[in-house]
């Protein structure tokens, strides 16, 4: 078994960040994890698409570059997994025992990271959602939600 370092030694905020320390099935594990078109992604997407709502997924140059977007609208969805944005009070939201420490700053840096790319969405003028992956399971209490934030925006 063969450990490798992985991570910066300072995040881009300039922040010192423990190194993260992985063995080769951590590693093979953590590549599996998908960044876009995820599950819960997709859920939100059929949902809103089967209200009316159209949207672009391609949206790097918006801050926090939002799972979806209308930009005539000015809207965009935010889909956070509960594991990887400390949903807190949720199941999901666990902190490995392994390397604790570099979990734990990890995490509240992506919370900062997301609080700072919903005030700038914001502050562009944008209604700005954030969906948990836990919410998406239930696609009715899911789409009511999705209903009542965004009732001010033509579908």
């Amino acid at each position: 078994m063969t450990s490798i370092v992985v991570g910066r030694t300072t995040d881009p905020d300039g922040q010192s960040r423990a190194p993260l320390v992985l063995d080769d099935a951590t590693s093979a594990r953590l590549g599996r994890i998908r960044q876009r078109d995820t599950e819960p992604e997709q859920r939100v997407r059929k949902l809103l698409h089967g209200m009316g709502y159209r949207f672009r997924v391609s949206n790097r140059d918006l801050p926090g570059s939002p799972d979806l977007a209308n930009r005539h609208r000015h809207w965009a969805v935010l889909v956070h997994g509960c594991f990887w944005h400390a949903h807190h009070g949720c199941h999901r939201a666990t902190i490995p025992k392994r390397n604790r420490a570099f979990w734990v700053k990890k995490f509240e840096t992506n919370r900062a990271r997301d609080a700072r790319a919903v005030r700038a969405l914001r502050g562009l003028g944008y209604t700005t959602v954030v969906v948990w992956e836990c919410e998406t399971e239930n696609a009715d209490t899911l789409t009511s939600r999705l209903r009542q934030e965004l009732r001010h925006v033509a579908s």
